[in-house]
């Protein structure tokens, strides 16, 4: 969707990186929840609704996310990088939500060349490593021998990255009655059906089982030059690969690079970066989320003044 910006709230000059001949995206993103923590007891929650700090300098303000009621509201940085939030919220209702604006280039997000090299394990980052493993819902050693059969004969490197991404797109059906939340990875190969979380956990088990570091990752995505969804707006999964010494972003529910991502978090799966985990019993009530983009308006122009009549 497509936000006009108030004629007299211009753009402010950004040095968030852009380049001649590219112009300026701006993004209204946000969100707003409301829960009914229904427990006997005070429940404690953990919050992953922050941009990640990558890209938090993008925004034309620091977040704060909006807390009702006025709770004590603990801001810290996890294993993988990600902001949380943690707070506890008596029995009642509970609402947190945010507004903000981010700033981008309007362009595809990159993608790494066919070409691009793949490093081998003993040369890799070791921050790279634990990427490698299997995970909670990525199970490397039971569909490494289905990776090696489809994609063991391709070049290793861009294009083999490129062939997976390819291959999830087209063989698994996207559909949001088609999940559930302990899927896993070797559940979406056999069914051949899922959500994005699904489809990225597969996507990402194929790499690490070809010695590819691939990641989690999830955020913001808009429609942006891309057909429009009649669903409700939602946070969005993809995932990112490490080829040529950089990572890079990569999505299988679209099959193609996007515009206007805004990356939240990142892990090993779905489960380092769950966006609200409770310590007891709740309901969610209300879920929205927002990802618009601003277009300005042209400026009128002044009319020019008109003579007054002299008097005699």
């Amino acid at each position: 969707m497509r936000i006009p910006w108030a004629a007299t709230s211009a753009p402010p000059d950004r040095s968030w990186g852009s380049r001649a001949g590219v112009r300026e995206l701006a993004l209204r993103i946000g969100f707003d929840m409301h829960f009914d923590v229904t427990g006997p007891a005070p429940t404690a929650f953990l919050l992953m609704l922050y941009a990640h700090p990558d890209v938090a300098p993008q925004l034309d303000a620091p977040e704060r996310l909006a807390v009702d009621p006025a709770l004590d509201l603990e801001t810290f940085v996890d294993a993988f990088g990600n902001t949380c939030g943690r707070l506890v919220a008596p029995p009642g209702p509970l609402r947190v939500s945010h507004a903000g604006v981010f700033r981008c280039a309007y362009e595809n997000e990159p993608q790494p060349e066919p070409s691009a090299r793949q490093h081998h394990a003993g040369e890799l980052p070791t921050a790279a490593l634990p990427f490698l493993l299997g995970s909670r819902y990525c199970e490397v050693d039971r569909l490494s021998a289905v990776a090696w059969d489809l994609f063991g004969k391709l070049p290793t490197g861009g294009e083999r990255v490129h062939a997976i991404n390819r291959w999830v797109f087209e063989n698994v059906r996207f559909g949001y009655r088609l999940t559930r939340p302990n899927k896993t990875a070797l559940d979406t190969y056999v069914e051949r059906t899922g959500v994005c979380r699904d489809m990225m956990h597969l996507a990402i088990t194929f790499c690490r089982a070809m010695n590819i570091p691939a990641r989690y990752a999830t955020g913001y995505l808009g429609d942006i030059d891309a057909d429009p969804d009649p669903t409700p707006m939602d946070f969005s999964a993809f995932y990112e690969v490490y080829l040529d010494g950089r990572w890079w972003p990569m999505d299988a529910r679209h099959g193609k690079a996007r515009v206007g991502r805004v990356l939240m978090a990142r892990g090993r799966d779905a489960a380092d970066v769950a966006l609200i985990t409770s310590f007891g019993r709740h309901k969610l009530t209300k879920f929205e989320v927002t990802t618009d983009e601003l277009v300005p308006q042209p400026q009128l122009a002044e009319a020019p003044p008109v003579p007054l009549a002299m008097s005699a």
